[in-house]
């Protein structure tokens, strides 16, 4: 099957479960960045109540999740799925929920979210990003720009959590030689700066895979490989991560 057929086969099925308003195709397939290997990202969104039972009655190998089964908020569930011999990963979206954040979104408010596999938490907007990112295949969903009052106000909320995620580091972890605990604080805050960053740009953030090297901080990778596992090392880690940090934040900014 090429990958035309199968997309427009899996868009149809999906599209025609109970409660779905929309289909789309997100990740490296929407934006033509795609390796060979790549999975398939698609998100469904439903209006009202969406029952997971209906997709596990198509048949596909995988796992499905109830609703909130992967930790509840705007992202709220999915599925890990092989179909026709492809990784599919089905992302469950609330259109309710969607649009509720739209809204927030316009009048530069979001929250931070927690979610398995990623560092730093979700923003809220990802689900307003997503309108923007996304391939619609089934259905009909609004596109929306990067709101001006966002770029105003998500900035300062990540670099402020990235500067107290390091002042923790370096008066408790780095002056306590707790290595394990320093880096895990500077790999925070870095992600931290690198979403201020990218919301001072306007540029989307859906996942954290390239948010390094996007807000330009992944030497940080290479001062933490070199990081030894005494007091001074971590605390100059600590210092030289805040400090590109900030100066890019500042940069961005202006």
């Amino acid at each position: 099957m090429t990958d035309s057929a199968f997309l427009t086969a899996i868009a149809d099925t999906l599209y025609a479960l109970p409660g779905v308003r929309a289909v789309s195709l997100g990740g490296s397939r929407a934006q033509g960045r795609e390796r060979p290997d790549s999975d398939w990202d698609l998100a469904l969104y439903y209006r009202g109540a969406f029952d997971p039972e209906d997709l596990r009655s198509v048949g596909w190998e995988g796992e499905v999740s109830e609703i909130g089964g992967w930790g509840g908020g705007v992202f709220n569930g999915g599925a890990w799925l092989r179909v026709a011999g492809r990784a599919v990963d089905v992302h469950y979206r609330d259109l309710d929920v969607v649009e509720a954040q739209v809204d927030r979104a316009s009048r530069g408010e979001f929250d931070i979210e927690p979610l398995m596999f990623h560092l730093a938490g979700i923003p809220t907007y990802l689900v307003v990003g997503e309108l923007d990112l996304h391939r619609v295949l089934r259905g009909t969903l609004p596109r929306v720009d990067y709101p001006e009052a966002l770029r105003r106000s998500a900035p300062a909320v990540w670099s402020a959590r990235a500067d107290l995620t390091l002042d923790y580091a370096e008066h408790n972890h780095a002056r306590s030689g707790r290595v394990t605990q320093c880096l895990g604080d500077v790999a925070l805050a870095a992600l931290q700066y690198a979403h201020a960053v990218l919301a001072a740009r306007g540029e989307w953030v859906t996942n954290e895979k390239d948010l390094l090297s996007r807000a330009g901080l992944d030497p940080v990778d290479g001062e933490v490989v070199s990081a030894r596992p005494d007091p001074d090392s971590l605390r100059a880690l600590v210092r030289g991560t805040r400090n590109r940090g900030q100066e890019l934040v500042r940069t961005a900014v202006r």
